[in-house]
């Protein structure tokens, strides 16, 4: 394994860490709350993770097979396959899965996406609160903005803005100013809600909503 690789596994395996820590002892009620994915509790969001952990190039290409190559369709499938009838239980294979260097065919940086934005779909609704690795999020923060909506990325979402993290050094693009921290920059262009005045500048109403 390359030392990048290596790198951004390793930061992978510690946000699963930290999120089944957040998670652990949460009462039963609390995880039928809406996450900030559409459609999504925090159970699912969970157990999607879960999901996403186990899945391999060959195993990728089958279920999106299966459902007939709609995306949302294999991920709904993906939910149903791994969430238990106890929270508990899709927590304890998101523990098991942990050290897991399996995923879908894609880009490595986008499972740093998927952990800290699906970490935040979970977290924010919940109060939970996380500081998160700048020099990881600004690594899924470029593969987000290199990447097209269609895809799930945010590329479409920045034309015509300048962003600019308040907590690190990383700037990206020509235009209207939005600055913010590298976490929030990364929620809004995954198309998620920031918090209201998170963002800031002339462009800051332009990408995004507030909660």
């Amino acid at each position: 394994m390359t030392p990048r690789r290596t790198l951004i596994w390793t930061a992978v395996h510690r946000e699963r860490q930290a999120l089944a820590e957040d998670l652990q002892g949460l009462g039963a009620d609390r995880w039928a709350t809406a996450s900030l994915c559409p459609g999504w509790d925090v159970h699912d969001v969970v157990a999607h993770l879960v999901d996403t952990a186990h899945t391999t190039k060959l195993g990728f290409l089958r279920g999106m097979v299966a459902a007939g190559f709609d995306f949302d369709k294999d991920n709904a499938n993906g939910v149903a396959r791994r969430r238990r009838d106890d929270p508990n239980g899709t927590l304890a294979d998101l523990r098991a899965a942990i050290s897991r260097t399996t995923g879908p065919p894609a880009p490595l940086a986008s499972r740093l996406v998927e952990m800290f934005v699906h970490g935040e779909d979970i977290r924010r609704p919940l109060g939970v609160s996380r500081d998160y690795p700048c020099e990881h999020v600004v690594t899924a923060l470029k593969s987000q903005l290199g990447t097209s909506t269609k895809m799930g990325g945010g590329r479409g979402l920045v034309e015509g803005l300048r962003l600019v993290a308040t907590d690190t050094d990383f700037q990206h693009g020509e235009g209207a100013e939005v600055r913010g921290s590298a976490i929030a920059l990364l929620l809004a262009v995954s198309g998620r809600p920031v918090r209201e005045n998170e963002l800031e500048g002339p462009g800051a109403a332009g990408l995004g909503n507030s909660l």
